[in-house]
């Protein structure tokens, strides 16, 4: 099997699908008895939907994931109502599923401005209360972004992917309809002996300058955002759009796909990928894989030959590269137990990182108590 080192030290699965954070809504504001004031009510906590964000820019920029409402204001003499406490908002993308630490869902975010209040402020104090305040709700909340496959198809039209979808899932893929995006992608499960089912999605092909939004580009980075892993399909022979175009060789796709990704989103560049190198009935094909496999083990040596604006910043370390051949099925099963593997170690990691985040929480909680 086929797997490289890791020429760019950076680190796998940078990308983020799923948070946990924790909610407190702020606490009520002091009742004053002898004149009957009411505390101020504590500000709610909303996680609201916002365009161009990302759960990764949120991880970064509230390092420990707390989110609180203001505390209400005291009743005074000069002001009997209390002020409201201010509400905190958490800025979330589009398209994320909410819910509780055990699983209960909270709601859905599918359009930009959807609100979900996820811990109520407390209420002031009043004559009810005898007028002591309350303290806001508090709990730890997960924000999951939607998936609509576990992997998603990169390439340009000619690399053979629809084809690679069909032999690899033994029936045509499904064209699927999602309430939180337009995208209609095809979805092509791949079945395994113990009745594993992985979900593969295909947009039409990438075409180069599509972050810039032609044709179908934008649409087509949007659905590579909402998969656990990248499969890149090139072709051996590289390839021509069309007559006015430059011919491009196999390493050459990998470093525009890569660049394309980069420009749409730089965090998609962190997602795990696999490399499928398509097409290897073709004569030569195996002296250009040979010659694509160096290239990718050295690509600072090689990179010079694409202009300074189609470079990409970092190159992708593939966890595997699989050559196969769509049209007489050459390598199709390895490249499934290939893609079962990547995902396998995806999950085993993302259960220590659950259980790694929850021991934090608790020696936080327990320290808090001390």
């Amino acid at each position: 099997m086929v797997q490289l080192s890791r020429i760019c030290f950076r680190k796998y699965g940078n990308f983020v699908d799923n948070l946990r954070l924790y909610v407190r809504g702020g606490g009520g504001g002091m009742g004053l008895p002898r004149l009957g004031g009411i505390g101020g009510n504590g500000g709610d906590v909303w996680v609201v939907a916002t365009k161009n964000m990302a759960l990764k820019r949120i991880k970064d920029k509230y390092p420990h994931k707390r989110f609180v409402g203001g505390a209400g204001a005291n009743s005074s003499v000069r002001a009997l109502k209390g002020e409201r406490g201010t509400d905190k908002e958490v800025l979330a993308p589009v398209g994320i599923t909410v819910t509780t630490d055990d699983g209960k869902i909270v709601g859905d975010l599918n359009t930009e401005g959807d609100r979900l209040m996820v811990a109520k402020g407390g209420p002031g104090g009043s004559f009810r209360s005898a007028f002591e305040p309350s303290k806001g709700q508090t709990k730890h909340i997960r924000l999951d972004l939607k998936l609509i496959a576990d992997l998603g198809l990169v390439g340009f039209p000619n690399a053979g992917k629809s084809s690679l979808l069909t032999a690899m899932s033994n029936a045509t893929p499904q064209v699927a309809d999602y309430a939180f995006t337009t995208l209609k992608p095809e979805i092509g499960k791949l079945m395994y002996e113990d009745h594993k089912q992985i979900s593969v999605a295909d947009l039409p092909g990438l075409i180069e300058g599509a972050h810039i939004n032609k044709g179908m580009g934008h649409k087509f980075l949007k659905h590579v955002e909402r998969t656990k892993q990248l499969l890149f399909v090139v072709d051996v022979c590289g390839f021509q759009l069309a007559s006015k175009t430059e011919f491009r060789t196999p390493f050459e796709a990998v470093q525009l796909l890569t660049k394309e990704l980069e420009l749409y989103k730089e965090e998609l560049v962190s997602k795990p990928a696999l490399l499928v190198v398509n097409k290897m009935d073709l004569p030569d094909a195996e002296d250009n894989l040979a010659e694509l496999k160096e290239q990718l083990q050295n690509p600072d040596e090689f990179s010079h030959l694409l202009p300074d604006n189609m470079r990409p910043k970092s190159c992708i370390t593939f966890r595997h590269i699989v050559p196969v051949s769509a049209s007489t099925g050459f390598g199709v099963d390895r490249l499934k137990r290939c893609i079962r593997e990547s995902l396998d170690e995806d999950a085993v990691m993302a259960t220590k990182d659950i259980h790694q985040d929850r021991l934090q929480a608790l020696r936080h909680h327990s320290h808090v108590h001390l």
